[in-house]
């Protein structure tokens, strides 16, 4: 099975045997409110991509176009990849629906992380 991002042909993919990996959304958006300390310097730099299949789903990378990490069934779900940013992750980051240590603990030990799109709940109106 061959698993390219949106035109782009050069990356077949071998498909893997590990487990999916990601992490629920949380709420820290904003910068950094100090001064990045010894470990926050430490950055892990991340590809970002979309789903085709699925909104607001998107898939972290440690290397760009590295989709040979991804687990098959991973692969069917996502669908077909399309490039959105790349960022320079660390400790302090914060990013809009993850927790910036947990994206890159995933990055450093599996190659990836996705992130779900949000729960939504919607509050019903049950009159007075």
């Amino acid at each position: 099975m061959a698993w390219e991002p949106d035109g782009d042909a050069r990356n077949p993919v071998q498909p893997a045997t590990t487990g999916i990996y990601f992490c629920g959304c949380g709420s820290n958006a904003g910068p950094p409110s100090r001064p990045m300390s010894g470990a926050a310097k430490q950055a892990l730099r991340c590809w970002v991509y979309r789903s085709s299949r699925k909104d607001e789903m998107y898939l972290y990378l440690s290397r760009e176009d590295g989709f040979d990490s991804l687990p098959a069934p991973l692969q069917q779900q996502f669908g077909r990849p399309s490039l959105v940013m790349q960022l320079e992750l660390h400790s302090q980051r914060r990013l809009a629906r993850e927790d910036a240590a947990r994206v890159m603990q995933n990055l450093r030990q599996h190659g990836y992380h996705l992130q779900l799109p949000p729960q939504l709940r919607p509050e019903l109106f049950h009159g007075d």
